[in-house]
């Protein structure tokens, strides 16, 4: 089947003229029609434009372009609803931008375009990347292709869920405390969080500015590969993009790892750790060992605080970022007495429960009196926690840690406790802080119910080939990236 392909398999054959672009389109087209009706991972797609873009896609091959020239020609890439696509809806989950249409494209949609990509589809999210389940979505809960009871992570849980079930080929999210590698493990898939800076924000809507950054989900680690050296690059237009050359990804992944020193924290393996996927990250380990790495115990300190910190940054600038949607500019408008009622009726009708509880928090530890005492403090102890990192990095060329505490939980199991929900972010949420890059990949099941398990690999700051050649060369030599999810979950 064209859509359980990967990039390199169907770059083949469409450079063989074996199969055209319009069938890989038609078949990712035929499997949303056929699943996500309970999925639920697209919030909406266009499919005539789709199937257009596919067959402009032919026209470049037939008139000789080559994956060479264009690496993504012909492959179908969705979009998290919080990435801009001009022409395309962009809600974010939310209701308070009702029916707004982006006026222009992400950075990231302009060069997966100008590769040859055909970029269709919203993906479901948690409103405005805030949550950890996409169960806060103003559209509605998307499920995890394994088991249709339980979540598919979040806070790009429609990204991953799509990919897993192979209703496209790869896909964009944001992570901004773990919202790509969270879901990419609960959903069994590979999902990339870039160094701050590698990646342009230009188009994506911010939740927390220090702290977010746009990736790829796909089903092995070569692709995320092939997409990040599509969408890494200096931008003008996002003054945090760093100036600095983009290697080749896909030329490192030559499963050369022997004598690479893998750093193990004493801090991660905490007693909330689910015991099975305990035992999955124990084994993945010991496979890395086996294949020539070097095991160091490492110590990251400040680990404890990390959840209290990213917690008082990320509403923080969250509260400001968001303070933009008032219902006079774009989006809904709930008409009011005066403008100050106006824009109390529009946030009231337009945000979901989460998104103002962290509004909230933000504005309370921005507020006079308390600025110095949450805020303040919590820039020190983050410039500590990527202290650990960087000192921990000058031992070992990469860490290796689990990605979530347990496998996919029930939908509703912790709808009603926010403290539980925050907690499964615990392993990611250190890596945003420090501006490092981290990727999730499979590395093992529960056993009843059969749910995937993530490994987390995190690196240096714009050490992506690094933790990119690690994944490989686990994936490779292991089955776990073979296996598919169930047709009806």
């Amino acid at each position: 089947m064209l859509n359980q392909m990967t990039i390199s398999q169907l770059a083949g054959q469409l450079g063989r003229r074996q199969i055209s672009a319009r069938e890989i389109m038609a078949a990712c087209l035929e499997k949303i029609q056929r699943v996500d009706g309970s999925l639920h991972a697209f919030i909406s797609y266009d499919a005539a434009d789709a199937l257009a873009q596919a067959d402009a896609a032919d026209k470049d091959l037939a008139a000789g372009t080559t994956h060479r020239q264009k690496p993504l020609l012909g492959i179908p890439i969705g979009i998290k609803d919080v990435v801009a696509v001009r022409d395309q809806p962009l809600n974010c989950g939310s209701k308070i931008l009702g029916s707004f249409v982006s006026p222009y494209s992400a950075t990231v949609v302009e060069k997966l375009k100008a590769a040859g990509a055909m970029v269709f589809g919203r993906l479901n999210m948690d409103e405005f990347a805030m949550g950890s389940s996409t169960e806060n979505s103003a559209f509605g809960v998307t499920r995890n292709p394994w088991d249709a009871t339980r979540i598919s992570g979040g806070s790009s849980g429609g990204s991953a869920a799509a990919v897993a079930a192979a209703e496209c080929i790869a896909s964009l999210g944001s992570d901004t405390g773990g919202s790509i590698r969270q879901p990419a493990a609960l959903c069994g898939c590979v999902g990339l969080k870039p160094t701050y800076g590698r990646v342009s924000r230009y188009g994506l809507v911010a939740f927390a500015s220090s702290l977010d950054q746009i990736g790829p989900f796909a089903r092995e680690v070569g692709d995320s590969a092939t997409v990040l050296g599509v969408i890494s690059g200096h931008d003008l237009r996002d003054s945090t993009s760093v100036p600095t050359p983009v290697p080749d990804y896909s030329a490192a992944l030559d499963g050369q790892i022997k004598g690479l020193k893998l750093g193990l924290p004493k801090e991660y393996m905490i007693g909330g750790l689910d015991g099975e996927v305990s035992g999955a990250v124990q084994a993945a380990v010991k496979h890395l060992e086996k294949l020539g790495a070097e095991i160091v115990e490492v110590s990251l300190p400040h680990t404890e605080y990390a959840v209290a910190t990213y917690y008082i940054i990320a509403t923080a600038e969250a509260s400001a970022n968001l303070a933009r949607f008032d219902g006079i500019r774009y989006g809904l408008r709930v008409d009011g007495a005066d403008p100050t009622d106006l824009y109390c009726k529009t946030r009231g009708a337009g945000f979901g429960a989460e998104v103002k509880r962290r509004i909230i928090l933000g504005a309370y530890v921005l507020s006079s009196g308390y600025h110095d005492a949450y805020y303040l403090r919590a820039q020190k102890v983050r410039t500590l926690i990527r202290r650990d990192f960087l000192e921990a990095f000058e031992k070992v060329d990469a860490i290796v840690t689990p990605t979530a505490p347990t496998a996919a939980f029930k939908i509703g199991e912790k709808a009603d406790d926010p403290l539980q929900m925050y907690l499964s972010d615990i392993f990611t949420i250190s890596c945003n802080l420090g501006g490092i890059c981290g990727l999730s990949l499979p590395c093992g099941f529960t056993a009843n119910p059969k749910l995937p398990i993530g490994l987390q690999i995190l690196g240096k700051p714009f050490g992506e080939e690094t933790i990119l050649r690690l994944a490989h060369a686990y994936e490779q030599s292991t089955h776990w990236h073979k296996e598919k999810p169930p047709e009806k979950p």
